[in-house]
């Protein structure tokens, strides 16, 4: 009921459906006793559905878009993600917050806002509840950016590819992105929607590497060999076979909507389990960390465009 609501609600609402589902979930969580015979589906749709749409998530790679960006752009890309996830793993220190949080704050920034955050919140062992605040936070940011960061880049004389490409590589989602974009022109749209998904695509290379880290930090605790888990390893997979065009394009969109569907449905689940007091306790905090890197993301950018 809630992943229904959530689809209806986005197309009348200016937030995606991922924001909306874990809105309602927290509500509904807090404020109805749920009966214990549900929670065994809640955890169900929690960890296994959440795992199953991560797995289908690489459909949507392809790495052939890096070909159409210049060696310029591509820096720009990688160099903007390390500074905002390097800015908000330093701020989570400044103000003493989980360091999970700080990290997934971060990612979601950086890269691709609620997708990389449920990809990425796993690996690291992140609280659940962390996920749904950081998805929450983020979306807020973008929407809020996509009526800015137009404003900016007239403000400052940027052309139109110029301008596109400082969408691109500061807002979270791909809607926020192209409903940024081609407000400004055709042109922007193109730019910034082609720069967000070079963004999108350094998610797999993101997750080797904090697989690589956190294995290395687990054994050197634990003494014993960490299992990749088998929804992260389908997602490099389908990633690699979209991108050598094994998958016919109607058949991806298939399989995106379907992975789509079932992140909602997890978002849902994962909403009826956050607590307000934990929002409580990390919110503030998290939504001023995440501010501060936005400010800082788009700052870079945009010093990098006008030198």
């Amino acid at each position: 009921m809630i992943t229904i609501t959530s689809f209806a609600l986005s197309n009348i609402l200016p937030i995606g459906t991922i924001t909306i589902a874990i809105i309602l979930g927290i509500i509904i969580g807090n404020t109805i006793n749920i009966d214990n015979k549900y929670h065994d589906g809640i955890n169900y749709t929690e960890k296994t559905i959440l795992s199953f749409a991560i797995a289908l998530m690489g459909v949507n790679l392809d790495f052939s878009i890096l070909t159409s960006l210049g060696i310029k752009t591509i820096l720009l890309i990688i160099s903007g993600m390390i500074l905002t996830i390097y800015s908000a793993i330093l701020l989570g220190k400044y103000f003493k917050i989980n360091t999970h949080l700080a990290l997934l704050l971060g990612i979601g920034n950086g890269v691709c806002g609620a997708s990389a955050i449920s990809a990425t919140a796993p690996i690291i062992k992140a609280n659940k509840d962390f996920i749904g605040l950081c998805i929450a936070i983020v979306n807020l940011l973008g929407t809020i950016g996509i009526f800015i960061l137009p404003f900016i880049a007239l403000s400052f004389g940027l052309n139109e590819i110029d301008s596109g490409i400082l969408i691109g590589n500061t807002l979270q989602a791909v809607g926020q992105v192209t409903a940024a974009g081609f407000g400004i022109s055709e042109t922007s749209g193109i730019s910034a929607t082609t720069v967000k998904m070079g963004r999108i695509l350094l998610l797999t290379p993101l997750i080797m590497i904090l697989i690589y880290i956190f294995s290395k930090n687990n054994s050197t605790q634990n003494k014993t060999k960490i299992i990749i888990p088998i929804f992260i390893i389908l997602f490099i997979v389908f990633s690699l076979i979209s991108s050598l065009n094994l998958i016919n394009h109607n058949l991806i969109n298939i399989i995106s909507s379907i992975s789509h569907f079932a992140l909602v449905l997890a978002m849902s689940a994962i909403g009826l389990k956050i607590h307000f007091n934990s929002i409580k306790a990390n919110g503030k905090i998290a939504l001023k960390i995440a501010s501060f890197v936005f400010i800082i993301q788009i700052l870079f950018t945009l010093l990098l465009l006008l030198l």
